[in-house]
């Protein structure tokens, strides 16, 4: 093996003819030398470090010194084959990732063993002599652009050389007449001596070409008609842009798509799958997402296909193993995280296709993530991105790397030909990026909305599913119990009391709070997804163009949240809630609509009427309202006449909560409809007829375990110990009920409890119950009032006298009432 030597004075020490060793200034890894080419200076960098690193290498092959050797780096663990051919390197190779893009012909392991022969005076006398060999070969060249390559050996040099003659350019690559008969030229070959070589990369490289050009020659037809072709398992109707998309991407086999936000690059990427699928044999595609996003994408693709079948992979490593073994499954879905922890569960899965949606997670190619998922393989690929391009070049590249990790060549020789620097070494700009749209034309398709303006909907609505965390989670499960156990009762009795039905709806109300975070009910916690997932959209949208974003939440807590993190993101914004008084709403409104430094207008229900917000494009529900009207208003502050712009509304859903049962199941039906739980307190007081009919809903709500906890208990009573979070602030020890604005609070009173008895007593309590709550909610209403005592007086037109009338089934329930009061007066002793 060859020891690594290091100078305290960053210096290598070499060898000189005389044996003796001087000393030889180290060179910066990020400043060329004025007197080296760019090449030069690439190159002996590499020299630079394999004399300073320790490698073991072992010759596996049969030469002397052109031959071809192992070399282990005991430091990474990873055992690289060199094939040393020249002395020059011009026809060297090693199968190490840096010698395939850096373009140079080189790389440390082949200047190790160089090294390492030339330490030895027999092997260095051998190296000075040139390599012939018998057998002919095909390669690939890797310096500077990649092409094929025919090396002609000693044996049957003449029949080699009249084979070759019309398929080759002078220096001996494979031109185009070769490349389409390549197949006639191996066969003609091998014929000739059995002893030919056609190295596996080389083989490769034809075999991908030639599917490429398949590919294009079926689609083709397509791309020009802009029609799809029939597939049968996809049942959206893209828009033409869409299938356009969706054509480029299954042309090109592996791309980039880079669609602003809100084209819809997720349903275009379902349309290359289902077509890649009935036309490519694509059979086991992954797709690799931001956690919070594993469930939105099994739900577009449950949505969008017919019965195309996804499996999310999740739990511990065991599980996760036996999911990737599972056959069946057309789509699987993975984090990041998990991505990077399975190599090589992934590798050995062997998927056709590998999606990469939200791809600025590899922009930076010095990170974990993005230097693992570069090690996964697939035959095709797809990366989506809104943003390929935003601080500096090596982004674009490192994403290039997946998708082509040697269409755009070494990284150090791409920076050199686009960055301008001033003498200091700062990049003070970029230059030739046009050269760079060339050579990404063939597998990068970006569109704006300014360019589908006319193709787009004036309206497009999504759900964006999102996790929550595990202290959300459990304060969700807890109030769900209560819930629970309230529509155990209302379910056995058909009635439930004042109190249970505020301390129902405010336990609703908490679960939907939890779900944004827990900061709404304790401000000493801040457990929570949804601000994560908003921001990471929001610098999408603020970066790819000019639009302004509206954001509405129903708690004014949570828009506080947002607020400071725009604030220490120094983003400008308007802020609306209950608190600010209507003279200086206009202000607030002028600002967002007239200033180009305010890109987002944030606000709570209070907002939700009276204002034109037309200049804001985008608009972020974090939370969805129980009545669909109030959402409705919120849209129609952006969605309105006059407005020019193509609108995107955005709705947070928590993944497994009432949330999200709410969204599937309820539909917002008819009671929910009418607002029972967004106009507050009084509704408290809603008759009974209403409130069945609200009962029905939730409790069909109830019954989705995802959303609320099943309770196996037969008690009907609620559990009382279930308290409220403590509050730090001054309401603490009140109850939390939802509200438009901030949480308004009630006293918490305490449930009296009735015993269920199948009686008449019992019937008559409840009737009277309702009787009371329902001439209440009446008399607390003007017009509810006055029509009432309409219905009950009568007005005699020939004395004017009026008369008060109740109607009643026959007489004798007058006379049996009479017969009553009769008895009961006289059992007082009223005479």
């Amino acid at each position: 093996s060859m020891p690594a030597t290091a100078s305290k004075k960053k210096t290598a020490k070499k060898k000189s003819a005389k044996g003796k060793y001087k000393s030889k200034p180290l060179l910066s890894n990020t400043r060329k030398p004025v007197d080296l080419s760019v090449a030069e200076w690439q190159s002996e960098l590499r020299r630079q470090i394999a004399e300073r690193s320790s490698f073991k290498i072992t010759n596996i092959g049969d030469g002397l010194v052109y031959s071809d050797y192992n070399v282990h780096n005991s430091g990474t663990k990873n055992t690289y084959k060199v094939a040393l051919r020249s002395r020059d390197n011009s026809l060297n190779y090693c199968s190490c990732y840096d010698f395939k893009t850096n373009q140079l012909g080189t790389c440390k392991h082949i200047e190790a063993v160089l090294l390492h022969i030339n330490k030895k005076p027999a092997l260095r006398k051998a190296l000075s002599l040139p390599y012939e060999t018998s057998y002919s070969s095909m390669y690939m060249e890797y310096r500077g652009e990649r092409k094929i390559m025919f090396r002609i050996g000693t044996d049957d040099t003449n029949e080699y050389a009249q084979l070759l003659k019309p398929y080759l350019n002078k220096d001996n690559s494979l031109n185009e007449k070769g490349n389409n008969d390549v197949d006639k030229i191996l066969q003609k070959a091998f014929e000739i001596n059995t002893s030919f070589r056609c190295y596996e990369d080389a083989l490769a490289h034809i075999i991908q070409g030639r599917e490429s050009k398949q590919r294009r020659e079926f689609l083709e037809p397509y791309s020009k008609t802009k029609k799809l072709p029939e597939i049968k398992s996809l049942n959206v109707k893209p828009f033409p842009y869409q299938t356009e998309g969706i054509l480029f991407c299954a042309t090109a086999g592996r791309s980039i798509l880079a669609d602003d936000m809100g084209l819809g690059k997720t349903i275009q990427a379902i349309g290359v799958v289902q077509l890649m699928h009935e036309y490519m044999q694509v059979q086991k595609v992954l797709i690799i997402c931001p956690t919070s996003l594993k469930y939105q994408w099994q739900s577009e693709i449950e949505k969008f296909t017919n019965g195309s079948s996804v499996k999310v992979i999740e739990g511990n490593y065991l599980n996760r193993q036996q999911l990737y073994k599972e056959e069946g499954h057309l789509y699987k879905i993975a984090s990041y995280h998990m991505a990077v922890n399975d190599l090589e569960l992934i590798n050995n899965y062997q998927p056709d296709l590998i999606i990469l949606d939200e791809a600025q997670r590899i922009k930076n190619w010095q990170t974990k993530v993005s230097q693992s998922i570069k090690k996964l393989q697939s035959k095709y690929a797809l990366v989506l991105t809104g943003t390929p391009l935003e601080n500096k070049i090596q982004e674009l590249y490192s994403l290039v790397q997946f998708v082509n990790p040697l269409l755009l060549g070494s990284l150090y020789n791409f920076i050199s030909q686009h960055e301008q620097v001033d003498e200091t070494g700062k990049v003070i700009g970029y230059k030739n990026l046009h050269e760079i749209k060339q050579r990404l034309q063939h597998i990068l398709l970006r569109r704006t909305k300014k360019q589908v303006l006319q193709q787009l909907p004036a309206r497009i609505d999504k759900n964006l599913f999102v996790e929550i965390t595990q202290e959300q989670k459990a304060l969700h499960s807890e109030y769900g119990d209560v819930v629970n156990k309230l529509v155990t009762r209302w379910r056995k009795v058909g009635f439930l009391k004042e109190e249970d039905r505020q301390k129902l709806m405010i336990f609703l109300n908490m679960m939907r709070m939890v779900c944004n975070s827990t900061y709404i009910l304790d401000q000493e916690t801040n457990h929570q997804t949804k601000l994560d997932e908003l921001f990471s959209i929001l610098e999408q949208v603020l970066q790819t163009g000019d639009e302004k974003i509206v954001i509405f939440s129903q708690w004014e807590r949570f828009t506080r949240l947002i607020g400071r993190e725009l604030d220490r993101l120094k983003i400008g914004y308007a802020n609306l809630n209950g608190q600010i008084p209507s003279h200086k709403r206009k202000d607030l409104f002028d600002r967002f609509n007239n200033d180009d430094n305010c890109r987002i207008f944030l606000s709570t229900d209070a907002g939700g009427v009276g204002l034109n917000l037309q200049a804001g494009s985008y608009l972020f529900n974090m939370d969805l309202p129980w009545n669909p009207a109030v959402l409705e208003q919120r849209i129609a502050r952006i969605y309105r006449h006059g407005q020019k712009k193509n609108v995107n509304i955005i709705n947070f859903v928590a993944q497994h909560t009432i949330e999200h049962s709410m969204l599937g199941k309820l539909k917002f039906k008819t009671a929910l409809s009418e607002g029972i739980l967004d106009n507050g307190e009084s509704n408290i007081f809603i008759g009974d007829s209403k409130f069945n009919v609200f009962m029905k809903s939730v409790e069909e709500l109830v019954a989705d375990d995802n959303a609320i906890a099943t309770v196996s208990s037969t008690d009907a009573s609620v559990d009382e110990t279930m308290e409220r979070p403590v509050e730090k602030e001054k309401e603490a020890n009140t109850t939390t009920f939802a509200n438009d604005d901030d949480i308004k609070t009630t006293p918490t009173a305490k449930p009296i409890e009735i015993p269920f008895v199948e009686s008449q007593t019992s019937n008559l309590i409840n009737t009277t119950s309702s009787f009371i709550a329902q001439l209440t909610h009446v008399l607390s209403d003007a017009t509810a009032t006055e029509n009432l005592v309409k219905s009950l007086t009568r007005k005699d037109e020939a004395t004017g006298q009026t008369f008060f009338q109740v109607p009643v089934e026959n007489e004798s329930v007058i006379k049996n009432a009479f017969t009553l009061l009769a008895g009961l007066f006289k059992g007082i002793g009223v005479k």
